[in-house]
C-alpha cells in the first residue's frame, strides 16, 4: 500500500458522499495504490450508515465505528495505527481540506522530507472564534517547540509512515507532530493548502479548544525536554524557590538587626518558610518522577532512547 488517507469523521453525513468522490477523482490521477481509513468518532446522525454504504461499493473505503465519542486526535490515532500505506494523509471530513492538494503533498514527501504541513493561509473561519485563537496558539506553538510553523491546527499533512506510526497521540497532542519530528532530527515542510469555507454542518471547535492546547504543550514540552530526567526540571524549580526562600530570611534577618522592622512586623519570614516549603516539595517531586520513570521503562522493557540503524548486527 503507498497511500493512506485517514479522515476524522464526527456528524459528518452532509459531507462524506461529496469528500469521498472528490478523494476518489484524485486517486484516480495517481499511479498509486491507496485505501481511505474513516474513522467515526461515535456520531449520532447518519454518517457511520453513509461510511457503511461507500464501504460496500468501493473496498478502499474502510471503517473505524468508535463506541463513543473521543475526540479528533483519538480518532486520528485509531485511524493512523490501522492504515497500511507507506504515507499518510489526514484530512478533515468537514470539505474544508481539499483532497485536489493531495498530489502537491506527495510530490513533497518524494523530495526526502517526512512530515508535509498543511497551511491555510487564506482561511475560510470566523475572524474572532476561530482565526485569532489559532494565529495565538501556532505563534506560541513555534516559541516554545522552537519549529515554526505557520498552522500548527491544519489537519491535512502528508507523514511518513515510519516516523508517525510509533507516536502515541493524546489529549489535542496530533498538532504537535511536526514538533515531536523535528526535535528527532526530521526533515519537516510545510505547504500552501486550499482551504474551503464550511457548506455544511457546524464547527466542533471553538475559542475554549485554545485553552486545553496550551495545556497540552506544556505537557509535551515537559516529555520532550524532561521525560528521561524529570529531576533536572522539578529540582531545579525546587533549588529556585528554595534560594528566594533563603534570601526572603536573610532580607528579614538583616531589617530586623537594623532595628528596621522585626519578624513580626513584615511577612518576609512567612515568604521565606512558604518558598523552602514547595523548594523541598519540588525535589521530592523530582525524585518520585524519576522512581516512575524508572517503573515506566523497565516494566514495559523499553529503552529511553530510538535506534535508527545497526550494521554487523546479527
Amino acid at each position: 500500500m503507498n497511500l493512506s488517507i485517514v479522515l476524522s469523521i464526527f456528524n459528518e453525513e452532509e459531507n462524506l458522499k461529496k469528500l469521498y468522490h472528490e478523494i476518489k477523482e484524485v486517486l484516480a490521477t495517481l499511479d498509486l495504490s491507496a485505501e481511505i481509513v474513516c474513522v467515526n468518532d461515535g456520531s449520532f446522525d447518519n454518517s457511520f450508515q453513509i461510511l457503511k454504504e461507500l464501504a460496500q461499493q468501493d473496498d478502499r473505503v474502510k471503517v473505524i465505528n468508535f463506541a463513543y465519542n473521543f475526540g479528533q486526535t483519538a480518532a486520528m490515532s485509531a485511524g493512523i495505527k490501522a492504515a497500511q500505506g507507506d504515507i499518510i494523509i489526514p484530512m478533515d471530513a468537514d470539505l474544508q481540506n481539499d483532497p485536489a492538494d493531495i498530489p502537491q503533498f506527495l510530490d513533497k514527501i518524494n523530495e526526502g522530507y517526512v512530515v508535509v504541513s498543511g497551511w491555510r493561509k487564506n482561511r475560510q473561519d470566523k475572524a474572532v472564534s476561530r482565526k485569532l485563537p489559532s494565529w495565538l496558539a501556532n505563534k506560541l506553538i513555534a516559541w516554545i517547540t522552537g519549529v515554526n510553523i505557520h498552522d500548527y491546527g491544519c489537519s491535512m499533512k502528508a507523514y511518513k509512515k515510519d516516523v508517525i506510526q510509533g507516536i502515541n497521540l493524546y489529549g489535542e497532542m496530533h498538532r504537535f507532530i511536526p514538533a515531536y519530528v523535528a526535535w528527532n532530527k526530521g526533515k519537516i515542510t510545510e505547504i500552501v493548502v486550499n482551504h474551503r469555507p464550511r457548506i455544511h454542518g457546524k464547527t466542533k471547535y471553538g475559542i475554549s479548544r485554545t485553552f486545553r492546547v496550551i495545556l497540552d504543550l506544556l505537557v509535551v514540552k515537559f516529555l520532550s525536554s524532561y521525560m528521561n530526567r524529570p529531576i533536572h526540571f522539578f529540582g531545579g524549580l525546587g533549588f529556585i524557590t528554595f534560594l528566594f526562600g533563603g534570601l526572603f530570611m536573610l532580607a528579614a534577618v538583616i531589617l530586623k538587626f537594623t532595628n528596621i522592622r522585626s519578624f513580626v512586623a513584615t511577612p518576609l519570614p512567612v515568604f521565606s518558610a512558604l518558598f523552602i516549603i514547595v523548594g523541598v516539595q519540588l525535589i521530592v517531586m523530582g525524585i518520585l518522577s524519576e522512581m516512575q520513570m524508572r517503573t515506566y521503562y523497565e516494566s514495559q522493557k523499553k529503552d529511553p532512547y530510538i535506534i535508527k540503524e545497526k550494521i554487523n548486527f546479527e
